[in-house]
């Protein structure tokens, strides 16, 4: 058999040309695309996830001690939009 690539002569049962690598036979499956993700949905959360800290932090103010309200509202908020994004991400089984 010849390559189809580089016409080295290979085995007749040869999967791969010794030479330059080339498949012998075409490929059963196509492979599968490779999607891009949006840069849109990160920056989305991001705003969200500051509006959320901002908000929490200072309605805080009245409950915890001055002081601690706001570094506690951005944990807060934080914990809350990572485990939003957590279920949005999860895979759908079927």
């Amino acid at each position: 058999m010849i390559c189809r690539s580089c016409g080295t002569e290979i085995a007749d049962k040869a999967i791969i040309c010794y030479r330059c690598g080339a498949a012998t036979t075409d490929p059963l499956r196509k492979p599968a695309e490779i999607r891009r993700r949006s840069r849109l949905v990160p920056a989305v959360l991001l705003v969200l996830f500051v509006l959320v800290g901002l908000y929490v932090g200072f309605a805080g103010e009245t409950v915890v001690p001055p002081g601690f309200g706001l570094p506690a509202g951005i944990t807060l908020g934080a914990v809350i939009i990572f485990l939003i994004a957590q279920l949005v991400r999860a895979p759908r089984r079927r």
